[in-house]
């Protein structure tokens, strides 16, 4: 199985199933308390959870911290990459 090259590294940490750090964060995609979608760059991934919260983004360095009650984590490939919801709302 072929790795893709990145520029920047994906690493999640998962802490007691409350805080989740993700680094590799392109943008974030869509959120409420109970899902966290976010493209990263291998790909789109979503955290599934209940009373979810963003803790902290940052896109220049591509970290995302999500606190919660987190149940799952889903990785999904997307043919069409547009702009996530941040990328939207500050054009």
């Amino acid at each position: 199985m072929d790795t893709p090259v990145t520029a920047a590294p994906q690493n999640i940490l998962l802490e007691n199933r409350s805080r989740l750090r993700i680094t590799g964060v392109e943008d974030v995609d869509a959120f409420d308390d109970a899902s966290v979608t976010v493209n990263t760059v291998l790909g789109t991934l979503t955290v599934s959870g209940a009373d979810l919260h963003i803790g902290a983004l940052n896109t220049e360095t591509g970290e995302l911290f999500v606190e919660g009650n987190i149940h799952a984590l889903l990785y999904t490939e997307s043919e069409q990459r547009g702009g996530g919801f941040f990328s939207r709302v500050f054009k």
